[in-house]
């Protein structure tokens, strides 16, 4: 009994010392950005030399207020879009029997192969048709629906028991009042989840901004940081303020839902 014990306990130490050792590894670099953004030369950083003047210099030669309301429209309604449509469809393809149902999701997997950016010329062309380029719809449209949201969806509405539903019916409620009042409150970590890989994802984005707009008035967070990386290359400090600057929102919004992300991953593997 004692020697399973203390295996057991031998097992749990290593297992924290290898999360301690992940978390270093993922830290430092952060870290190091974040203490070479606070020092007046980058180099040999000591505790006399912080300052935040770099930051203050970073957000207005960056423009980052009209950089930021744009990243945020953007993602937003990109993020809103595939929440609404994703749940739509992967409520579709749960519990809606019909011919072809199959098939139909093996077609939304394999759009998760394809890569966006293989589909740009055909995408530029309709923009350029719908006279979206240099347009919010430019930004938002292309990805306002997503295979990934309607899989992940999907895959949680099966792992709801199905007599909830039928009680629902039972009671009078159609299929939009089962949806919207009993799926979608059950799926709520799911929702979180497709929100946070989304919103993130988007925030993210270069290629878009980079591909469909020429306006300055429409220039994104990651817009600004590569335009840094081409004018500041020697000037290290101010370029890691810009990439703070930049990644503090999203840092910020996972922590926020870090609780509902990990139940939500956890769930949506998972098949009655």
């Amino acid at each position: 009994m004692g020697k399973s014990f203390d295996r057991s306990q031998a097992l749990e130490m290593l297992s924290f010392i290898g999360l301690l050792a992940g978390a270093a590894l993922v830290l430092l670099p952060l870290a190091a950005v974040f203490l070479v953004s606070l020092s007046p030369s980058g180099v040999g950083v000591k505790a006399t030399g912080l300052t935040l003047g770099n930051y203050q210099e970073a957000w207005r030669r960056g423009n980052f207020l009209l950089a930021f309301l744009n990243s945020t429209v953007v993602a937003i309604a990109v993020t809103g879009f595939q929440v609404v449509t994703s749940a739509l469809a992967g409520y579709a393809l749960a519990r809606l029997k019909f011919r072809g149902q199959q098939a139909l999701v093996l077609v939304v997997l394999a759009t998760l192969v394809i890569p966006f950016q293989l589909l740009v010329i055909p995408i530029f062309m309709v923009l350029k048709w719908g006279h979206l380029l240099n347009t919010y719809g430019a930004l938002i449209l292309p990805t306002a629906a997503n295979g990934f949201g309607i899989f992940l969806l999907r895959q949680y509405f099966l792992t709801v028991p199905v007599e909830l539903e039928e009680a629902a019916m039972l009671d009078g409620a159609n299929r939009w009042q089962v949806l919207w009042q009993v799926m979608l409150p059950l799926a709520r970590p799911a929702l979180v989840t497709l929100f946070l890989f989304t919103f993130i994802g988007e925030w993210n984005d270069l290629f878009k901004p980079l591909v469909f707009t020429t306006r300055p008035e429409l220039r994104t967070v990651q817009l600004v940081l590569a335009e840094f990386q081409e004018q500041f290359t020697s000037s290290w400090p101010l370029l890691m303020a810009a990439v703070v600057i930049g990644t503090v929102p999203v840092v910020l919004l996972f922590l926020a839902c870090q609780r509902q992300f990990i139940r939500g991953i956890a769930a949506t593997g998972i098949k009655n």
